[in-house]
């Protein structure tokens, strides 16, 4: 399941059809259908709006409606006959590696998680960061339950974390996945860094690439293809 979760302020605006369904996917490296190549099913840009109206902010139960979307993806491949809840891989990239992380901190729906170029304790980023308009210092609360640097003890599920050495993304310095790996192995985590050379946020070089690939593929060979 590859997801990049999207705040809204009305439901209404959060159930509107986006894209066509005619659309033909576009098979590249930095699609995860390449994997139903291999043998898995894929629900690419799974739908997670986290939405809060009225008074209320989209973050302030951001944990809760990001489990809640989740589930909701996975029951729904489950009913098309193409997904089997056993064994279920969550990934994503920047604000859906982000993502990624929470899930496996708050659940356990998943057998695997992909995190590439992420942000993971949101103290680094405390003047706001996607839609969150509020600071740390005025929202400390929502800041410190949305890093899943904070449960890092309560992640037990295999996590494959990739980096672009060169990042300059503003909020998703290099430093991110570096403390949030020692973190988790420091509590015994199945955990991998992955730094590569020379990339930004976006990876560009085809030898890149292609290492993606394979440390993405070997992760999900190892952890989720297998029936027990």
């Amino acid at each position: 399941m590859e997801a990049y979760p999207a705040e809204f302020k009305t439901r209404a605006n959060a159930g509107q059809v986006s894209g066509s369904p005619y659309r033909f996917p576009r098979i590249g490296p930095g699609s995860p259908v390449f994997f139903t190549q291999t043998g898995y099913a894929v629900l690419e840009n799974s739908s997670i709006p986290v939405i809060g109206e009225g008074d209320a902010q989209p973050n302030d139960t951001y944990v809760e409606q990001l489990v809640a979307g989740a589930k909701a993806a996975i029951d729904y491949g489950a009913s098309l006959g193409v997904v089997d809840p056993r064994r279920v891989a969550v990934m994503g990239h920047s604000y859906g590696a982000f993502m990624t992380a929470n899930l496996l901190a708050h659940s356990q729906l998943f057998k695997a998680g992909i995190a590439r170029s992420g942000a993971y304790n949101r103290t680094l980023t405390p003047f706001g960061f996607q839609a969150e308009e509020r600071t740390y210092w005025e929202a400390p609360d929502v800041y410190f339950k949305m890093s899943p640097f904070s449960y890092a003890d309560k992640i037990k599920t295999p996590l494959l974390l990739i980096h672009g050495e060169a990042d300059d993304n503003q909020g998703t310095f290099p430093i991110q996945s570096e403390r949030f790996y020692v973190a988790l192995k420091g509590h015994g985590a199945i955990v991998r860094l992955v730094f590569l050379p020379l990339e930004a946020h976006g990876y560009e070089a085809q030898e890149s690439l292609s290492h993606m690939l394979w440390e993405m593929n070997r992760w999900l060979d190892t952890y989720v293809k297998p029936a027990t």
